[in-house]
């Protein structure tokens, strides 16, 4: 009966499956880690939340719920994260606050305004950290509408008071919607109920109007910084280095790296991402080699899907696959995530320069790696 002998070997593989499932916190947070069939992680996900330790590894929910949101997999995430009222932690306002977020960073606001709801019955207290979960998970999902209505009407209906953390969600809240002049005028709201803008403040500012191409707003707010006695920190400069990147002004850019490292601040790698993107989009691979070799050298991080993502489109279209080559051998001994494209066009590069040796080994790298198992594909040559 083969019909038979297929189901048997099945059945027989599931339970040799959970046979293996591992018990202790940290050996089901390495299982979890591993593991690629989304239905085994979410049946270890909800028996390791048993366990007390296992609760508090943040790590690991934020891991399998980006995970399971990637895959489009919005009713597991639910599940796992709905099994946790299971739980003892539940009645723990900052365990119930880290679901809210889970919930809100993966766009599934309905959920987390639910949950919140649910809190008195869940007895668990509710006051002004689970309400900025609350407004979190609004900016977050982009619900703008809800989030100002959170804001005016929650905190009078529930007796709680909001607090500077708050006025930081309410102004990014603004500047995702693009309303600056709104996210400004807040600044003058939280002096009135006895907050000072702080570098969180300024940053989500100088952040948006960096990106969105407002340099001169962008200075304005600093100067807004420096007048209040505010210090910038690396991610202050950070937005500041785009703001000159996107506008081609590499020199005044290389020059802010020096006068970062001057006032006693590590330039990040978004910093140096930030400096090797304005030199790609000039097509100047030379200074993007600079600097990336500076990365390796100098620096305590390692290139990252960012600096990978820039770099390899720029050395494919200018030709050089031994570059190429050599990023993409460095991306699977990094253990880097990247996107899979970006690698396949490295592999045409060297198909393209009848490079099949490299080619093929670029393929079986991406093949054969225990996390990622990238399918690249070789084309034939003419």
């Amino acid at each position: 009966m083969p019909g038979f002998s297929r189901i048997l070997r099945r059945t027989l593989a599931t339970v040799a499956a959970e046979a293996t499932f591992p018990t202790s916190p940290s050996a089901a947070a390495s299982y979890l880690y591993k593991e690629r069939n989304f239905n085994r992680i979410v049946d270890q996900f909800k028996k390791s939340s048993a366990l007390d330790h296992f609760r508090t590894k943040n790590g690991v929910y934020e891991n399998v719920v980006r995970r399971l949101a990637s895959a489009g997999r919005f009713d597991q995430i639910h599940e796992i994260l709905d099994h946790q009222k299971g739980f003892r932690d539940i009645k723990k306002e900052g365990f119930v606050a880290r679901l809210i977020c889970l919930y809100g960073k993966h766009g599934m606001f309905d959920y987390a305004r639910k949950l919140f709801d649910e809190m008195p019955q869940l007895e668990c207290d509710r006051t002004v950290v689970s309400l900025n979960a609350l407004l979190t998970a609004s900016v977050n999902s982009k619900k703008f509408n809800e989030n100002e209505a959170l804001y005016t009407e929650l905190p009078e209906k529930l007796g709680i008071k909001l607090d500077g953390v708050s006025y930081n969600v309410i102004v990014k809240g603004f500047c995702e919607s693009g309303d600056f002049e709104r996210a400004l005028a807040m600044l003058n709201e939280m002096e009135k109920m006895g907050f000072s803008p702080n570098v969180i403040t300024f940053n989500t500012l100088l952040n948006f109007l960096y990106r969105k191409n407002r340099p001169e707003d962008g200075d304005r707010v600093w100067r807004m910084m420096e007048e209040k006695g505010v210090a910038p920190d690396v991610r202050s400069y950070s937005s500041k280095l785009v703001g000159l990147t996107s506008r081609k002004k590499m020199k005044e850019a290389v020059e802010l790296i020096d006068e970062i490292k001057s006032k006693g601040i590590k330039p990040d790698l978004f910093c140096y991402n930030s400096l090797i993107k304005g030199y790609a989009n000039e097509g100047d691979l030379d200074e993007v080699k600079t600097w990336h070799k500076h990365i390796v050298k100098n620096t305590e991080y390692d290139p990252d899907k960012a600096t990978f993502g820039i770099i390899i489109p720029l050395a494919c279209e200018k030709g050089d696959a031994d570059y190429a080559y050599q990023l993409c051998k460095d991306i699977f001994h990094l253990g880097c995530l990247i996107d899979p494209p970006t690698l396949q066009k490295a592999v045409d590069e060297l198909v393209k320069q009848s490079r099949m040796k490299e080619a093929e080994e670029v393929r079986l790298l991406g093949r054969n790696n225990k996390y990622f198992r990238y399918i690249l594909q070789v084309p034939a040559t003419e």
